[in-house]
């Protein structure tokens, strides 16, 4: 399924799973203890509220993740499966329900960033690049566990020289990419042929990126987990000239792209951000249960990049922007599918809570306003609404008959649309349709001709 249609489907698949689960779920996290205290204070008698809706938020929030592990979304189970290891991408991975949706996410993104525009092109990078890493680099190193065995079990070596060794090792040994950026600049002057040397142009690629894990618990001293992400990068090469336009253009691009699939759009938004230097970009955020969470980040990285990976000639990243020959500004534009999925598996289940649970609370509402407004004005009422027991309709008439109920009134969905409800008499059966709002009087004219007869 590599259609707009294939991830609605697996949403109605989503939704249909947890149709029986009442409620909106709101999974939720304590707060930092500093962060509590301070809002505790702020609230005063109002923080116990707060700690009953963080509460009751988490003990939906772990039922929600027990349906998704239930119903095939997700994989493994609580301790291993919990909202910070799936933000984190330190979880036992999704299963196979949430591989087709992230597979069908990944397919559209494709198809939207890539497929049809012709400036784009396909690259693919090594998991493990290979080379010297830089001492500031928090990246993971890619060293054999034999080797180094082997460099410890060395009783020859002083402590000196063990330590050189391994330092040695570790800036030899390459490292685990943590984005898909680097990949796509070592393609840069491969592909800039394709197009003529002509800008702007890109380069697009999926793949899995690793991270280290700082919000869990670390396994040894120094050792932290090691996070895992399916991520989307497009790459583009513009001219300095038009690269702000291109940043704006990408971005309303791909918040209308999210939107597009979402049943509530507004949970997507975007926010600008910069980094530690000074580089300017955006963050696109879906709006969790338990807050914002990113999904995508764009960013204006400038020409640095392309001249730090080729220093020795940097005549051959010149691109043409009419008729001048210049370095690009290069774009990224990097999106996270597996937060993705999980936006879109929640936003599915507000769509059940939307579409149910309101409607069934509007309902009640409506039959409570007409049963007092009727009571008041000397009408007797029978309290239909609040029976819990499933019969059909024309059971529920043949009860009433018996009981001598003169009308029956029958609230749907459409009351709730056109103020229109289903008016049946007893004694000649027949049905019609009446607003709500002449249902008092109707019924006073009638009471009142019956007692003049």
């Amino acid at each position: 399924m590599r259609s707009g249609a294939a991830i609605r489907v697996c949403q109605k698949i989503f939704r249909c799973v947890f149709s029986s689960f009442g409620g909106r779920v709101d999974e939720g996290q304590p707060e930092r203890w500093t962060e509590r205290c301070s809002l505790e204070e702020h609230l005063g008698p109002h923080a116990e509220t707060l700690a009953d809706a963080e509460a009751e938020a988490e003990a939906r929030a772990e039922a929600l993740l027990e349906l998704c592990q239930k119903r095939h979304f997700l994989s493994g189970a609580p301790p291993q499966l919990s909202r910070d290891s799936l933000l984190s991408g330190c979880h036992p991975g999704f299963g196979p329900l949430g591989v087709e949706l992230r597979k069908n996410l990944a397919a559209e993104w494709w198809s939207s960033m890539a497929a049809f525009r012709e400036q784009v092109f396909a690259v693919d990078a090594l998991h493990h690049q290979p080379g010297p890493t830089p001492p500031a680099d928090t990246a993971f190193e890619f060293v054999s566990a034999e080797t180094l065995r082997e460099i410890l079990q060395d009783k020859d070596m002083s402590k000196e020289q063990l330590v050189a060794c391994l330092e040695n090792l570790v800036k030899t040994s390459g490292k685990l990419r943590k984005n898909l950026l680097h990949g796509a600049l070592e393609h840069y002057v491969n592909c800039l042929d394709l197009v003529n040397r002509r800008l702007p142009y890109g380069l697009a690629q999926i793949g899995v990126c690793f991270h280290p894990v700082s919000d869990t618990e670390q396994i040894l001293n120094g050792v932290k987990r090691i996070g895992e992400k399916t991520e989307a990068s497009l790459v583009w090469f513009t001219s300095p000239r038009t690269s702000s336009q291109w940043l704006d253009f990408w971005l309303r691009h791909r918040l209308l792209w999210w939107r597009k699939f979402a049943m509530s759009p507004s949970n997507f938004s975007s926010s600008d951000c910069q980094d530690e230097e000074g580089r300017k970009g955006s963050r696109l955020y879906y709006n969790f249960p338990w807050g914002k969470e990113p999904i995508e980040t764009l960013w204006h990285l400038g020409d640095q990049e392309l001249l730090l990976m080729y220093p020795e000639n940097t005549s051959k990243l010149h691109g043409r922007d009419g008729r001048k020959n210049v370095v690009p500004s290069v774009l990224s534009v990097n999106g996270d599918l597996d937060s993705g999925v999980l936006a879109y598996l929640h936003d599915s289940l507000q769509l059940a809570d939307n579409s149910f649970a309101r409607k069934n609370t509007l309902h009640r509402k409506v039959c409570q306003g007409l049963f007092n407004e009727l009571l008041e004005n000397g009408i007797s009422v029978w309290p239909g609404y609040q029976d819990t027991v499933h019969s059909s309709m024309e059971q529920l008439y043949s009860r009433y008959d018996e009981m001598s109920v003169l009308f029956t009134i029958l609230i749907t969905e459409t009351t709730l649309e056109n103020g229109l409800v289903h008016l049946r008499s007893r004694d000649t059966t027949m049905k019609e349709m009446i607003h709500i709002a002449k249902l008092k009087d109707f019924l006073t004219k009638y009471i009142s001709t019956a007692k003049n007869v």
